[in-house]
């Protein structure tokens, strides 16, 4: 039986469609892949429960395939579903995504007026015991899913639980002011902060990586852990530091490769696993996610981990 806090996310719920042909741009005709679940917040709780962890979800899918497919994965993986809501009158979020040679992309997201937006949450619907809640900043763009998720911050942290954060600043969908301050006032309330290296300059401009890491650290995070990409990742927490060096692998798909990574961190973190080994584990899941074609089919089992290690693919 899963063991430790029970973790939370909300946020946007989305189906992903993929094109086969690097360069397009989403400009010209392609062939495409989907639905893909998908969703930042969803990526990373459907990974922290298949690390075993105790995880639920509050969000909002239409009452259509693409939201069958969502609730589907998301129960056969052991998330809680029961915070999920169906709405009959409105679609299933989308996405489209487009890659280059360089290995970046294009985005188009309709998530206006889908289900998505139709999210509610109430204190009283938070499961009994400890509770981590993670934020995806990716989720903060959007003003009602923004209002629902400031909602949960505080009801989590006014019953003593800790907020865990990927502060995932998305261009596409970090458009204002708003989703800035709520970003940055969820930052300062994080016991676990998992940014991206390329998050630390929209977060701290001017700042170098050690001075941007001291200033997380001066507020309440007890916990760092920089996603490196291509190039790795590192934890530190107090007088813990440790590097890891990224794995040769090919990569296919790193749509939802960083959401994998914190869910495996934080879904181990919260069962006790050691520090270094959470982050060895994360950084591994973070390879195997790039290798597969679809956001949240790159998630990974403890098996899977287990034997990409085995390998010895560093």
């Amino acid at each position: 039986m899963p063991s430790g806090p029970t973790i939370l996310s909300s946020g946007e719920l989305l189906v992903e469609f993929v094109s086969h042909r690097k360069g397009c741009g989403l400009e010209t005709i392609s062939e495409f892949s989907g639905p893909y679940p998908s969703g930042a917040p969803a990526i990373f709780i459907d990974q922290a429960a298949r690390m075993g962890a105790t995880t639920g979800f509050f969000g909002t899918v239409g009452k259509d395939g693409f939201g069958r497919t969502l609730v589907g994965r998301l129960k056969d993986d052991g998330v809680d579903i029961s915070g999920i809501a169906t709405d009959p009158d409105k679609t299933t979020g989308t996405a489209f995504v487009s890659y280059y040679e360089d290995g970046s992309r294009t985005f188009i997201f309709h998530l206006k007026g889908t289900a998505a937006e139709e999210i509610t949450f109430s204190p009283d619907a938070l499961p009994a015991g400890d509770l981590i809640l993670h934020v995806s900043a990716a989720s903060l763009g959007a003003p009602k899913l923004r209002t629902v998720i400031l909602q949960a911050v505080e009801a989590v942290l006014a019953r003593g639980g800790r907020i865990s954060c990927d502060p995932n600043a998305r261009p596409e969908l970090m458009r204002d002011d708003e989703a800035r301050q709520a970003l940055e006032q969820i930052v300062d309330q994080s016991w676990c902060l998992m940014p991206s290296t390329s998050d630390l300059g929209f977060l701290f401009p001017g700042l170098d990586e050690d001075a941007a890491v001291e200033k997380m650290l001066s507020a309440k995070a007890e916990i760092i852990a920089l996603k490196r990409g291509g190039d790795g990742a590192t934890v530190i927490s107090g007088d813990q530091r440790h590097d890891f060096r990224a794995h040769k692998v090919e990569e296919l798909d790193p749509t939802g490769a960083g959401d994998g990574f914190c869910g495996t961190f934080v879904g181990l973190l919260a069962q006790g696993v050691p520090l270094v080994e959470a982050g060895r584990r994360a950084n591994a899941a973070g390879a195997i996610a790039v290798t597969r074609r679809g956001p949240m089919e790159g998630n990974s089992t403890p098996e899977e981990i287990d034997a990409f290690l085995a390998r010895g693919e560093a």
